[in-house]
Order: C-alpha cells, then sequence, then structure tokens
C-alpha cells in the first residue's frame, strides 16, 4: 500500500505519446511543476492537456507548449500566454475554450461516472451556438470551428448539454501525503487538484512532506488515497514565482522575491 515514487522520473515513466493528462493547478498556483519537467525530459509527445490555463509564458506547462509535444488544450482561457498565444493562432494547436465553472463540472463528472449534464452557463454564446475557432490553418484562417451544444428546456431554463471529461493521467500537487497516498492541500493551491485527480485512471501527486499513515486527520484529508497512484516528495521545497507582482515600494517587492525562493 505504500504509493511513495523515488523520483519525478520515474512517477511519470508510464506516461506515452498520445495520451491525455490533466493538470491541477491555477496559473502558477498548485501546478506540479517538478513533475511536469520530468514529463519533458520524458518525450512524450502529442499530448492532450486538460488545465484551467497554461500560466505565463515561464511556466512548466509552457515548456511542453515550447517543446511541441502539446496537440490538444482543453482549457478556460488563453491568458497573455504568447507560446499559447502563437501555436493557437499558427494552427499547430487545438483549442477547446470551456467556462471555468463548467470546465470544473466536467471534471468533476467525469470522476463520478457521470457521461454528461446539464448547465445554463453559456446558453445564448457561442458556446451553445458554435463557432469558436477551435484550429487554425498555418495561413490563420479558422480551420475548425466548435460544434453547437444540444439545448433543452428544464424547468423552464434553456439549459445545454456538456459532456464530462476523463484523462488517462493526472498530475497534481499538493502540501502533505501520507504512506497510503491520503493528501492535504495548501490554501488555493487545492483548486483544479483534487478534481482532476478523480477524472484521471492514473494519479501522481508531487507533495512538499511526506508524512506516516495516519498522521493527517481524517478531518484534514482533502483528497482520499484511493484517488492517488503514486506520489513523489520534493527534494527541497520548489521555488514558488508569484505571477504578476504588483507593489508600490521597491524594498516590499524585494522582500517578497526573496521569500518566494526560500
Amino acid at each position: 500500500m505504500n504509493k511513495i515514487v523515488d523520483t519525478p522520473q520515474a512517477a511519470v515513466a508510464t506516461v506515452t505519446d498520445g495520451q491525455t493528462i490533466a493538470l491541477g493547478g491555477f496559473g502558477l498556483c498548485g501546478m506540479p511543476a517538478a513533475l511536469l519537467e520530468a514529463l519533458l525530459d520524458s518525450g512524450a509527445t502529442d499530448l492532450h492537456i486538460i488545465t484551467n490555463n497554461c500560466g505565463p509564458a515561464d511556466s512548466a506547462v509552457t515548456a511542453l507548449l515550447r517543446a511541441g509535444r502539446v496537440s490538444r488544450v482543453t482549457g478556460s482561457y488563453i491568458g497573455d500566454n504568447p507560446v499559447f498565444l502563437a501555436q493557437y493562432l499558427q494552427g499547430s494547436l487545438r483549442v477547446d475554450l470551456v467556462p471555468q465553472g463548467t470546465l470544473a463540472e466536467k471534471l468533476r463528472a467525469g470522476g463520478a461516472g457521470i457521461p454528461a449534464f446539464y448547465t445554463p452557463t453559456g446558453v445564448g454564446t457561442a458556446v451553445a451556438e458554435g463557432g469558436i475557432p477551435v484550429r487554425y490553418t498555418p495561413e490563420g484562417t479558422v480551420a475548425e470551428y466548435s460544434a453547437a451544444r444540444q439545448v433543452d428546456t428544464i424547468d423552464g431554463r434553456a439549459c445545454l448539454l456538456e459532456h464530462s471529461l476523463t484523462a488517462d493521467v493526472a498530475l497534481i500537487r499538493a502540501e502533505v501525503a501520507d504512506t497510503l497516498g491520503n493528501l492535504r492541500f495548501h490554501s488555493s493551491a487545492r483548486n483544479f487538484n483534487p478534481l482532476c485527480a478523480m477524472a484521471a485512471r492514473v494519479t501522481v501527486a508531487e507533495v512538499v512532506r511526506v508524512v506516516d499513515a495516519g498522521a493527517i486527520a481524517a478531518d484534514d484529508i482533502h483528497l482520499p488515497g484511493v484517488f492517488v497512484s503514486g506520489v513523489v516528495e520534493l527534494e527541497a521545497r520548489m521555488y514558488k514565482p508569484i505571477e504578476r507582482l504588483r507593489t508600490t515600494y521597491p524594498q516590499v517587492r524585494r522582500t517578497i522575491t526573496e521569500s518566494c525562493a526560500s
């Protein structure tokens, strides 16, 4: 029952070309950077990434994009990531844009074994009617648009049908794990991590600290070990960059930046 894996490289060794990978995290918060670096080193390609967003240009997800390892992204927005945007507009990347709450529910439903669900989110927009560019040609013209969703009236309210999402592998990040794979996340780093874990056939977590089984109080377990296949303890506390630092005084900015590296 011990689920501890020695290295990030060993943890992602089973990932193969063409698989769907669900990534926990929101931008840089809760993103499994060590596992993503190991995935980059593994050489796996033609990957379908499910993530809320790919983060800034220096994120670990962007490194996969820059290396040409990703062929499709399902996420809620592109943001100001120039690599992500360029590959989308140049036709090398298929992008399925999903409202953020709907994306979370698609993963939750997938993990619960629910194949599809109705939601009022997106009714009356291009999400329901179709027409969102999914892929461009290298010349910059639209090669494929999103399809229209089925819309039905439920209790007098128009709702569209959304299909759930599942993944071959989930890569997530937690603060504490026990040897059985039970996880506790830190504050908002919890975000999409549990949802991705439950929606995947295989889940690997990178964690800051591993404790003995039973050391995490039952009420403090955010994700039961039944959803976790392997756990990697980070050798050192990872650098936690701030995506957009906004302070008034330079000294405060320096202090925050230095504390992120500690």
